[in-house]
């Protein structure tokens, strides 16, 4: 079943109705008929009781948590930027994610976590395999998460299949967007004191394998893997205050950095070669200052430098986040931000040099434009954000961004990391084109949670010189029950 909506031509029938929703929502007392308690006759609040977990049992010591999540999308030109052909990626879908975990704790220094999950893709054109023309695909019911944490709070160990993620994911995150996101074989310690931490880990991710057990290369034999091996010092500390300064060394080494399963190509970096090496180490700092702590303001920053080896070739590679805001004090606490975002890329593909940064293993979606259309690499970004907030229940943003490439030597990357969007075409104009996004979210309930966005992208220069350039649309509906 298919069925095109034009989104652009909705938007105007759409909006009236979600400002009506809005103005519902926080509606003050009185509003609609409902009487208006007088201030006399309004009973003292409730004292506050710590809300209890109804799937805890044994006195905390077991704990179950569950997640159900559906979302709907509507894509539009947002692969090959054509009105002229109607592509199976030109189509609408709907992505359902659920997820059961159990938690046994039976001691202050043992835990034990085992989490599955269960990701489609329904009533899409395109084939539900993951990767596959940008599908999110099938994963039925498979182990996600299942590791064994020692040790008490400040110093622990974590060994198993579990998630990382670290700053504002942009080197290494979840990627929660994704229907069956991201999740590390790995072994990690934890050590905390005071206003310091340090985590350090060794790793190889998974791999999302249609109607096949997820593995990663620490389980698939050495005769197919990639022998990919992701470690990592991560450190952070509180002692500025009011700022939160990490800094870390990232290594990755893969000695065949490219594999293919399922027919899809799983590099480990944005250029790989088959029978080549890749050992590189990023290392960087990230800053962040706590707003309230700021009267209102906001500072924040991320820069981070490369080098090594990619696919036999010396690495040399840079990559800068930096950005600032304030938040107002009035009705609807407005917040205003302005970032920008940078990442070299490479000047020469013929030479033994590249100089393309390694995105590594981030949370893109929605660091640069909510269509997943660029990561960080090759790229020049600024952004424009506003957020509003007419009551407790309901947010609203609206983002800009404005994308170059760094160089028009090098490739136009997708969120992913290793798709290119056109091939490489020196010459051209490196203005790619601007992204505008507009999401409002719900929480009528703590468990509950509503999405609805639409954004739209307007195609540059570059678009225009390297094949078809018309504008892309994206809009979604996703609803969230988390226990």
């Amino acid at each position: 079943m298919k069925i095109t909506i034009k989104i652009s031509q909705k938007i105007t029938r759409i909006i009236p109705a979600l400002l009506l929703v809005v103005a519902c929502l926080c509606a003050p007392p009185g509003f609609g008929g409902q009487p208006e308690l007088d201030a006399k006759s309004t009973p003292p609040p409730p004292p506050l009781v710590k809300e209890a977990n109804p799937l805890c049992f044994l006195d905390g010591k077991l704990c179950f948590d569950i997640q159900e999540r559906l979302r709907w999308e509507n894509r539009n030109n947002n692969f090959d930027f054509n009105d002229a052909v109607d592509s199976l990626t030109d189509d609408n879908w709907f992505l359902n994610r659920f997820r059961i975990g159990v938690a046994f704790k039976p001691v202050d220094w043992l835990k034990i976590y085992a989490q599955g999950q269960d990701s489609r893709e329904w009533v899409a054109d395109r084939p539900a395999i993951p990767g596959l023309m940008g599908a999110e695909g099938d994963d039925q019911f498979d182990l996600r998460q299942a590791y064994l944490q020692l040790g008490p709070k400040w110093v622990n160990a974590t060994i198993g299949r579990q998630t990382l993620a670290y700053g504002d994911e942009r080197l290494v995150g979840i990627s929660e967007w994704n229907n069956f996101t991201r999740t590390f074989d790995a072994a990690k310690l934890h050590y905390e004191h005071g206003k310091f931490s340090v985590d350090v880990f060794a790793s190889t991710v998974v791999y999302i394998l249609r109607d096949e057990f997820d593995y990663s290369d620490l389980f698939n034999g050495a005769e197919t893997h990639r022998d990919q091996i992701f470690s990592a010092i991560y450190g952070s500390t509180t002692a500025l205050n009011p700022f939160t300064i990490d800094a870390y060394a990232l290594v990755l080494d893969e000695a065949n950095p490219t594999k293919i399963v399922q027919g899809i190509t799983y590099p480990g970096t944005s250029l790989s070669t088959p029978g080549t090496r890749s050992d590189f180490v990023t290392l960087g700092t990230r800053f962040k200052a706590d707003p309230k702590k700021l009267n209102g303001w906001e500072a924040e920053g991320e820069f981070a430098f490369q080098t090594g080896q990619v696919s036999d070739l010396d690495l040399t590679a840079f990559a800068a986040h930096i950005g600032g805001g304030y938040n107002f004090k009035c009705p609807w606490s407005p917040r205003l931000f302005a970032d920008y975002n940078y990442a070299s890329g490479d000047d020469n593909p013929n030479d033994s040099n590249i100089e393309t940064f390694q995105n590594l293993f981030p949370s893109n979606h929605p660091r640069y434009g909510y269509m997943d259309l660029f990561s960080w690499q090759n790229m020049h970004n600024p952004e424009l954000k506003f957020n509003v907030k007419p009551c407790k229940q309901v947010g609203l943003e609206a983002d800009f961004n404005w994308f170059w490439l760094a160089n028009t030597d090098d490739a136009w990357y997708r969120a992913n990391g290793t798709t290119r969007v056109r091939p490489i075409t020196p010459g051209a104009p490196n203005y790619v084109g601007s992204e505008l996004d507009i999401l409002i979210t719900c929480q009528p309930i703590k468990s509950l949670v509503f999405w609805l966005g639409y954004s739209h992208f307007f195609a540059g220069g570059y678009v225009s010189a390297t094949g078809p350039s018309d504008d892309a649309d994206f809009g979604y509906v996703q609803a969230t029950i988390n226990f």
